[in-house]
């Protein structure tokens, strides 16, 4: 279950990464398309970008969050509940972020700083996963002396 636990919450920040490598590629292909002479509004074409941050944030982040949580409870690692519930509040911020950002865009920028927590606190959790309980305890003793 620890490997479960930690593969989760490392898809989790994968994820993440593909988010930010999502955006950008929507981003930079309405800017080359607007350049080129085309609009863009609601009636735009197919955007990939746009449609993989879409899937990816509200579908495959979310679910991987919900499987890392109940995981969190049978996997033992230590402080592993903790961590997950930390990811899944710091998703379900990011997602009233997202929102939120489309009445108002300045919070888009915290949208943006949001992934970077997510993606470190998943990354803290997955790691902590690696360590085996025991291992860990035994360095928590060392540093208490």
């Amino acid at each position: 279950m620890r490997s479960v636990y930690r593969a989760l919450a490392g898809l989790i920040a994968i994820g993440v990464l593909v988010q930010a490598a999502a955006i950008g590629l929507a981003w930079f292909t309405v800017l080359k398309d607007v350049d080129g002479g085309l609009v863009y509004d609601k009636n735009s074409d197919f955007n990939a970008g746009h449609m993989i941050h879409t899937i990816v944030g509200s579908g495959i982040i979310p679910l991987l969050t919900i499987l890392l949580l109940i995981i969190s409870f049978f996997a033992k690692v230590e402080g592993g509940v903790k961590w997950a519930l930390y990811v899944f509040g710091l998703v379900v911020l990011q997602f009233g972020l997202a929102v939120a950002s489309f009445g108002a865009p300045v919070v888009g920028a915290l949208h943006g700083l949001n992934a970077f927590a997510l993606l470190a606190v998943a990354s803290m959790a997955a790691r902590r996963a690696a360590t085996p309980a025991s291992a860990s305890a035994e360095t928590q003793a060392e540093a208490t002396t």
